[in-house]
């Protein structure tokens, strides 16, 4: 929310039982308090993200701009370990490096016509309108893995294109995460499944082959689902 111009934060409890975090229910929480407050534009961006100093202003325009229905999505820079001292935010342009799997477009300029597969929650954008259509994410994934993916097949599943937005950068802060995520293992496969019955094909396909060459799950081919080895 924005009082006498100042950014101030406008936190929204979600009690939650013991367990897998609800991402994609908190999220829904959230643009649902957005828009009681009278947003016409949804800005997403995940806890760990710091904005770039264009991102807010590369929304607003591409959003106003924009003749078709589109789901907006910014690039995202990795970090490295801070210093001692913490990040300066003037510095994080020039120590984050993107993901090498998603867009950059120019710092003017768009990519229109995404592939809706490369959809991330990290950073995002859609038009209140648009969001109440698409129905916001799925709440049959908790945890980790799949709701965003999800979110993307809604939008092409109504014919909303993916744009890339140059220029509304955000900085993913570093912390320690194994390759694949074996922590997240179970949510994954769980989410994994929800998106299959629903989707009919296999999303974080890379992750689940990984933990199947490493032993930690296997397909149950009779039920079509994964199973985490040390549950059998």
């Amino acid at each position: 929310m924005l009082e006498d111009g100042t950014p101030r934060p406008d936190v929204v409890e979600l009690p939650c039982p013991p367990g897998p975090l609800p991402l994609a229910q908190a999220r829904n929480v959230g643009a649902q308090h957005a828009l009681r407050g009278g947003a016409d534009l949804l800005i997403f961006l995940d806890v760990d993200c710091v904005p770039g100093d264009k991102l807010v202003q590369r929304y607003c325009q591409l959003a106003a701009s924009e003749k078709t229905q589109t789901v907006l999505c910014g690039p995202v820079a990795y970090l490295p370990p801070p210093p001692a001292a913490g990040y300066q935010l003037a510095s994080l342009p020039g120590l984050g490096r993107p993901h090498p799997a998603r867009p950059v477009p120019p710092e003017d300029g768009v990519q229109r016509g995404g592939d809706h597969a490369l959809f991330w929650s990290l950073s995002f954008a859609v038009r209140a309108h648009l969001w109440c259509e698409l129905g916001g994410f799925c709440e049959q994934y908790s945890g980790y893995g799949g709701e965003d993916t999800d979110f993307g097949q809604l939008a092409a599943r109504r014919q909303v294109g993916l744009t890339w937005v140059g220029g509304a950068w955000a900085y993913h802060q570093h912390h320690p995460s194994p390759e694949p995520p074996v922590q997240h293992l179970h949510d994954i496969i769980r989410n994994a499944g929800v998106f299959y019955r629903r989707w009919g094909w296999w999303p974080m396909s890379g992750w689940l082959r990984e933990f199947e060459r490493r032993g930690l799950i296997v397909f149950e081919h009779r039920t079509q689902t994964w199973q985490a080895v040390a549950d059998k």
